[in-house]
């Protein structure tokens, strides 16, 4: 399926059903896919058509929703920037991807190239007037028919964004995304659009994420009434669950810990959430826990994908959150937690060798994918796109073991990976080990150089006491991990460095913390 059909189908099923909430606005479907027509119109009389990149860089917003779906009606890409970019990052994703026009909000406008290569008349502010050449996103929109008047081509293999990978690496690399990497997910997983059922999603992550993305075109589907929020705060994300009955949500570890973390969290009406789905980064145990228990009506699911395969490929459903049964059977089901469950149906998953061989139960590997939701490759980098794509399949740099009933768990990042004296050591294994201990906040893992061993573990760690010390973490992890994965030493920090997303940035921490051990 083309995606233009996502928004076409829901505006004829439940036109007059409110699809956005966003800064006190409401926008029905029907207003939804006028606005959309009216943009692409307006893009058109600019000269966009089928191939041309159109960037956009900006807080989420109804408009990021509008823009997508205006270049798809022109076969044209969406390129979302990641508006936590610098200066220079943003001049090497635009050098990229050669974008024909650039959507700005208008705090990032003097990150905007000044050498030329982007003219005044090829950029759109979204909140400010369009001088100096600029064009005004509101004077485009009044000023174009509202008809539709263009029709994609149906070619579901067609490029419709080049998502670029979250940042943890120093090179970008933009992910080539088709219509069907997003198709093939909603279509066996999203329910479409019905008169009968209303649902209110409540879209916290970012729009220029795949998470982000995925969660707005699924509401969109599924006819959904979405509810935006520009950038995650705590308290925010708590008014306006309670004050819109929300039944949907997505968060990341870190954005739950803080919803349950504030103070006034006991204040609000929560009792409409029905499903609340984590991923993105590791979940701690603890957290996860706590999360079952203070949300005793939802349903979890834990969603695990990537920006190379557009959507989730595997999952953790809600039976498996339920901690009730006999003793053993909760054992069975906390284990579980710490997996991101199983291949969903539509997808090839295996956990291979560095050859590339299948690996039985029980032995670490990457995990690869196949299926049509994965990128075709990454927009002008043949290189890395061998790396990341051979003989079909999808290497996603991740690396984990699957258990005997098909569970996934995560053992870490390729490159993360310790390597001590010829053992391998999985820093997601001591993470979680050590968050179990009262006392820890957070936890990271990384190796640092030892001339014995060629590497050692060290913990970096957030304290919730500042009493416990280092012996006490190494002295909490034995008769819990093989002496050979005990941390050999551990630092304090009164926050880890995360991306958007959640994810922990190890490079950061290597390059603080990754001095040599001296064993403790």
């Amino acid at each position: 399926m083309n995606t233009t059909e996502i928004l076409t189908i829901a505006a004829a099923i439940v036109p007059d059903r409110t699809a956005v909430i966003f800064d006190g606005d409401r926008i029905s479907f029907e207003l939804l896919q006028e606005r959309v027509n009216r943009l692409a119109n307006a893009l058109a009389e600019l000269g966009i058509g089928p191939g041309d990149r159109v960037a956009a860089m900006q807080t989420n917003c109804h408009h990021l929703l509008e823009i997508y779906f205006a270049a798809a009606q022109l076969d044209a890409i969406y390129v979302p920037i990641n508006f936590r970019a610098k200066e220079d990052e943003l001049a090497t994703m635009l050098a990229i991807v050669r974008p024909s026009l650039l959507f700005l909000g208008e705090r990032y406008l003097p990150l905007a190239p000044t050498d030329g290569s982007l003219a005044g008349e090829r950029i759109v502010m979204l909140d400010a007037a369009g001088v100096n050449g600029r064009h005004n996103y509101d004077d485009l929109m009044a000023n174009a028919n509202p008809e539709q008047l263009h029709f994609p081509e149906d070619d579901a293999d067609a490029t419709t964004v080049i998502m670029f990978t979250s940042g943890t690496t120093s090179i970008p690399k933009g992910a080539q995304l088709t219509h069907d990497s997003f198709g093939a997910f909603l279509l066996t997983s999203v329910t479409p659009a019905d008169p009968d059922v209303a649902e209110t999603n409540l879209l916290t992550v970012p729009l220029y994420h795949v998470a982000g993305l995925q969660a707005a075109l699924a509401a969109v589907f599924g006819g959904r009434t979405l509810v935006i929020m520009p950038q995650f705060d705590p308290e925010e994300w708590l008014r306006l669950a309670a004050e819109h009955r929300v039944n949907r949500a997505m968060l990341v570890p870190t954005m739950l810990k803080r919803v349950m973390d504030h103070p006034r969290f006991a204040e609000y009406d929560l009792s409409s959430l029905d499903v609340i789905t984590y991923g993105a980064a590791p979940m701690p145990l603890p957290v996860i826990r706590d999360a079952i228990a203070r949300f005793p009506g939802a349903r979890f699911i834990n969603a695990f994908g990537q920006t190379e395969t557009a959507s989730t490929i595997t999952m953790l459903p809600p039976d498996d959150h339920a901690l009730t049964g006999a003793p053993e059977e909760v054992a069975i089901k906390l284990r579980r937690l710490t997996s991101i469950g199983k291949p969903l149906d539509d997808v090839e998953v295996m956990i291979v060798s560095e050859d590339g061989a299948p690996l039985p139960s029980g032995e670490v590997g990457e995990i690869v994918a196949r299926g049509a939701r994965m990128m075709t490759g990454y927009w002008q980098q043949d290189a890395a796109t061998g790396e990341a794509l051979r003989s079909g399949w999808l290497y996603t740099g991740d690396l984990a073991w699957q258990d005997a009933d098909g569970y996934i768990y995560l053992a870490g990042r390729a490159r993360d990976f310790i390597k001590r004296g010829g053992e391998m050591i999985s820093p997601e294994e001591v993470e979680q080990i050590l968050t179990e201990h009262p006392a820890v906040e957070e936890a990271a893992v990384i190796g640092v150089p030892d001339l014995e061993w060629g590497e050692e573990v060290r913990a970096v760690i957030v304290r919730a006491n500042a009493s416990v010390t280092e012996a006490d973490l190494i002295d909490f992890c034995r008769g819990r991990l093989a002496g050979f994965k005990r941390p050999r030493s551990v630092v304090f920090v009164a926050a880890l460095p995360r991306n958007v997303m959640g994810k922990v940035l190890k490079r950061d921490l290597r390059e603080e913390f990754g001095y040599p051990v001296v064993s403790a």
